[in-house]
């Protein structure tokens, strides 16, 4: 089990994130791109796991500077408030809060450090991997957003984890996606969007296994 600390953007702006620290010296750490859900019971288990394989995770809370303490289920009604809530954060203010828990985990003097993210945050995790400092690697699933953030260029290494059966982004943008970057790893997964998520109907068992099993490979030779 983790626990919630505060941290603090460069721009003032003071947010929650969950921190799960693994049981010795970590291999590095690994940023933790919430889906529009919040930083709810799914997405403090994902950091759990991580934690469980070696690594310091940290799941910052992006959507505190729209409502604090955001945490919800994935009923038809959630997503529709889950997206008006991303509505009013921007990719930017993210970095910010990104880049805060990036320098966090450096001062913690965990090793390199990774981001992984989830729905809304694979695009953050695309994103970051274009503009915040001192990522050693980045790990996006199925993030709807990327398509429209397709012109970035990476500065580490990146590994997409898509599903075929998505709308958000479609199986024809995954693979503009992946034309667009042939530098970057690309897999896609016989699933629906949200595959990797144990608390929703779209979960896939198998394709969540195989993905995580690539993600801790690709995170073992870029972090550490």
């Amino acid at each position: 089990m983790g626990e919630f600390i505060e941290l603090t953007a460069a721009d003032g702006h003071r947010f929650q994130a969950y921190v799960a620290k693994p049981a010795g010296q970590p291999r590095g750490a690994l940023v933790v791109a919430q889906e529009i859900f919040g930083v709810n019971s799914h997405i403090r288990s994902v950091a759990d796991g991580y934690a469980a394989d070696g690594y310091l995770a940290i799941a910052p809370a992006l959507f505190d500077r729209a409502r604090r303490g955001y945490d919800t289920g994935y009923s038809p009604e959630d997503i529709q408030a889950g997206i008006a809530v991303m509505q009013q954060v921007s990719l930017n203010d993210a970095m910010r809060d990104v880049s805060a828990c990036v320098a966090w985990a450096g001062a913690a003097g965990a090793g390199k450090v990774g981001i992984v993210g989830y729905c809304w945050g694979g695009t953050v995790a695309w994103v970051a991997a274009a503009r915040v400092d001192g990522l050693a690697c980045a790990i996006p699933y199925y993030g709807g957003g990327i398509h429209g953030q397709i012109g970035l260029q990476a500065r580490c290494p990146v590994l997409f984890q898509f599903a075929d059966q998505d709308k958000s982004p479609t199986l024809a943008q995954a693979q503009e996606i992946a034309a667009a970057h042939p530098q970057a790893i690309t897999h896609l997964y016989a699933a629906n969007h949200g595959f990797n998520c144990d608390q929703r109907g779209s979960y896939d068992a198998a394709s969540a296994t195989l993905a995580r099993q690539r993600a801790l490979e690709f995170l073992g030779r870029h972090v550490g």
